[in-house]
């Protein structure tokens, strides 16, 4: 996507062009950081990463663009894995659109919608049925217009029919339905189900911008979703996944149909292998395979340490919550020496 606009002082963008633009709602795993065990029973050698999470009041993560304070709050309360594309269509017109809403939706609402400002949610589109993807449902009332009979437009949600069978089991009242006699209105999400294909080959558009989606194996008995976007940028988010089938591999790779600008990968663990996804030395084999122009990383466990594993990564980085990526700084200068300069 192409974006302008420059950075404030907080960190924030001044849309002097209305860029387009990616905010992290989530950079996480689906425990989240800080993970509870690490702080109700300490070990011998407390996590120094859940325990600085804990200590930073969650109020100041807003601020993470001042130079003082930034590398601490960095690495601070993460949350499940979410991308929110601020997608500009021309004529002044911003779409909202959002990847996943998990178990963390409402906290990243509060947190970031405040911060960068974003006004609504126009679609969403789901990578897969988890718990860390769609248990954030219920809560898409707290950002619709207030109606007590629901007489409101529903918001389109983009996913596959094994996902739309999920739900329809976990979150019967969200799946519209005639009322039986004497049954009460209830407030509560509005949603209009579109179903999409597991399928490179068939693309869908959410809120005037087109999907590819790609289909990739988390754990070998699964299939999750990443999506392709972007106009005159290419942005492949793959959140969620242990292996890539050979036809997604050829969409984004540099020898296939051709390189993409951003690259957004899961890794979860930063050692240790793990059966439903990628960790750090598989991540960094499959970006060299694929070698996207950027990359950045999203899913991580408490095990990383954003400021120091951002030094040794380098130019692979760490994603973090709350990050809005800058066109004129991402993709034409280093990553690196944006996150270094916060």
């Amino acid at each position: 996507m192409e974006n302008g606009g420059d950075a404030d002082e907080h960190g924030g963008v001044s849309r002097v062009s209305s860029p387009s633009s990616l905010v992290f709602l989530g950079t996480g795993c689906s425990s989240a950081v800080p993970y509870p065990m690490c702080l109700i029973q300490p070990s011998a050698s407390p996590c120094g990463v859940c325990i600085q999470a804990l200590s930073v009041p969650p109020s100041l993560t807003r601020i993470t663009g001042q130079i003082s304070i930034a590398r601490t709050l960095i690495s601070s309360v993460v949350c499940n894995t979410s991308l929110l594309i601020d997608y500009f269509s021309g004529d002044d017109k911003h779409k909202y659109i959002i990847i996943d809403v998990g178990k963390t939706f409402r906290e990243q609402v509060l947190r970031w919608f405040t911060w960068h400002k974003i006004p609504r949610i126009d679609s969403i589109i789901l990578t897969h049925e988890h718990a860390d993807a769609i248990l954030g449902l219920d809560d898409i009332r707290t950002v619709q217009p207030f109606s007590p009979t629901n007489d409101i437009d529903p918001m389109p949600i983009y996913l596959t029919q094994f996902a739309m069978d999920s739900i329809a089991v976990k979150f019967p009242y969200l799946v519209p339905r005639k009322l039986k006699e004497g049954e009460e209105v209830r407030r509560v999400a509005q949603l209009d189900y579109r179903i999409i294909e597991s399928d490179c080959e068939k693309p869908f558009t959410a809120s005037d911008l087109q999907f590819v989606p790609l289909p990739v194996v988390h754990g070998e008995d699964y299939i999750s979703l990443g999506f392709l976007f972007g106009k005159k940028s290419r942005i492949a988010y793959i959140s969620d996944v242990s292996r890539f089938p050979e036809s997604t591999e050829y969409v984004i790779s540099k020898t296939g149909a051709g390189q993409v600008d951003l690259l957004i990968l899961d890794s979860l663990y930063k050692v240790r292998p793990h059966n439903t996804h990628l960790c750090l030395p598989q991540t960094l084999e499959a970006i060299k395979k694929i070698c996207p122009k950027r990359a950045l990383l999203v899913g991580m466990t408490h095990e990383f340490d954003h400021h120091r594993d951002n030094l040794e990564l380098d130019p692979v980085q760490l994603a973090y919550d709350g990050l809005k990526n800058l066109g004129r700084l991402m993709m034409r200068l280093s990553l690196s020496l944006y996150l270094r300069s916060l």
